[in-house]
């Protein structure tokens, strides 16, 4: 039956591992772009199409690819409007995970089964869905109880002030909810005016002007060390573009200034600038034992009119195909030679860099702790049954998975959550599989703990949270 308590389970075994190891496990959520404030402020939702369909960029680019117009996307229309024409797309989804996602969304944590939402069943699920959300307790943070979240770590600019984050610390509530140090745009030479809008706002948060390369890394330092005073355990960097070289500290210099006061900056030497900082970043991240996430593989913003229409994030990034082993390679010596070589873990978006990638990851492993260098789960694109399968397979390969951290979201999406048991039940029925095929011994203890791990005991101990 579609979608019952056995979901993807096909062996014994697979039903025992996940609902004895990792169906109630509590969910450590170290990725996501979550809205803090939402959270700290327990944000009230007036109807489910708020829940479903704001900042949801995985559900606009299915509703465009099914002929829905902008306006009913991420435009200003009603949101019944938005709600219907999302209900009118679903059933076109068989196999594509949003349909699986979808019904997994409705049950939980609303509850609702033995139904396939479609226009028919719209209504029902409105009236259903707004009698919940109206009740007092559908709040942003009711929602993550209920979805058995222990820790959301958001993604965070170093200028934000981090407000959220402080306001739920302070009210001793039970969940973590911790920022992610991004600094993408403290790299983001390439895009001049960007850059120096963004410098103009680092300098005014950090109170100082920032003329040169010494007080924009001292300025970074300082917001580094904030993050770290409001429980930040982790950065993030979007990684597009590469170079097998970096800047000196005079070289860097010089560009700074070059294009503080108004130049551009050549596509490689923006490339090496970025590598500069990310070199620096390590040695940032080293210091404080933080763990770094590097996402790699992202063609940003193909559409050109599409950008100006509707703006970033908005479902209309691509795969990029672009050599960068080797460059990479050279970032992680740089930091291993001088000691300053953090915990990592990586998430390539091009399936074909997949073994590559977790090979390269396994060449800076140290001994000094067990899965110090992470191959990360299955990442946007990849994050469906197949993707999430292949690196399965890869990392058990290649790698070793019973050190995995497991599942996140990276999602906009408070019912996102739901993807962590689309995970669990993907893992289950792998290891089940091979338990009853005899490729690993059919020992539920030994493989049960190993399911409980990567559900969520490993990612706690790893991130040390």
């Amino acid at each position: 039956m579609f979608l019952d308590d056995d979901f993807l389970l096909d062996t014994p075994q697979a039903k025992f591992l996940f609902h004895e190891c990792a169906e109630r496990r509590p969910i450590i959520d170290y990725h996501s772009h979550l809205n803090p404030a939402d959270i700290s402020g327990n944000r009230q939702f007036d109807n489910i199409a708020q829940l479903w369909l704001d900042g949801d960029h995985y559900k606009w680019r299915a509703m465009r690819a099914h002929g829905i117009p902008e306006r009913l996307c991420s435009g200003n229309a009603a949101d019944r409007e938005k709600y219907d024409a999302w209900a009118a797309t679903v059933p076109s989804l068989l196999r594509n995970p949003l349909y699986h996602w979808t019904h997994l969304e409705l049950r939980r944590p609303f509850g609702i089964t033995g139904m396939l939402f479609g226009p028919d069943t719209a209504e029902e699920v409105w009236e259903r869905t707004g009698s919940q959300l109206r009740s007092g307790g559908f709040g942003a943070l009711d929602i993550l109880r209920k979805m058995n979240v222990e820790v959301v770590c958001t993604t965070d600019d170093p200028c934000d002030d981090l407000a959220a984050h402080a306001c739920h610390a302070a009210s001793g509530d039970s969940l973590k909810l911790l920022p992610t140090f991004r600094p993408d745009k403290a790299r983001a030479i390439h895009d001049p005016v960007v850059w120096r809008e963004w410098l103009a706002r680092l300098s005014d948060v950090v109170g100082v002007e920032i003329r040169d390369l010494g007080a924009f890394k001292k300025a970074l330092a300082r917001r580094h060390e904030y993050f770290a005073r409001h429980g930040c355990r982790l950065s993030d960097h979007s990684l597009e573009t590469f170079d097998a070289e970096s800047l000196t500290e005079h070289e860097a210099d010089a560009l700074f200034r070059f294009v503080l006061q108004g130049g551009e900056a050549a596509a490689r030497d923006a490339a090496r600038f970025s590598n500069y900082l990310m070199d620096f970043f390590a040695e940032l991240d080293a210091g404080e034992d933080w763990v770094r996430q590097l996402h790699i593989g992202a063609l940003r913003n193909p559409n050109s009119e599409a950008l100006h229409r509707c703006g970033p994030d908005a479902g209309f990034d691509c795969i990029a195909d672009f050599p960068y082993m080797d460059s990479l390679r050279r970032m992680l010596d740089r930091s291993a030679s001088k000691g300053s070589l953090p915990r990592t873990i990586f998430y390539n978006l091009n399936p074909k860099d997949s073994a590559a990638l977790a090979v390269l990851c396994g060449s800076f492993q140290d001994g000094s702790s067990a899965g110090r260098m992470q191959y990360g789960a299955a990442w946007w694109f990849l994050d469906q049954m197949d993707g999430i399968t292949r690196h399965i397979e890869i990392l058990s390969q290649l790698g070793i998975l019973s050190h995995f951290v497991g599942m996140l979201t990276d999602s906009r999406s408070l019912l996102s959550y739901t993807r962590h048991e689309y995970f669990r039940r993907v893992l289950c029925r792998i290891l089940g599989r091979d338990m009853a095929g005899g490729l690993i011994p059919d020992d539920l203890e030994m493989v049960g703990a190993m399911v409980k791990g990567i559900s969520s005991d490993n990612a706690r101990q790893y991130f040390k949270f």
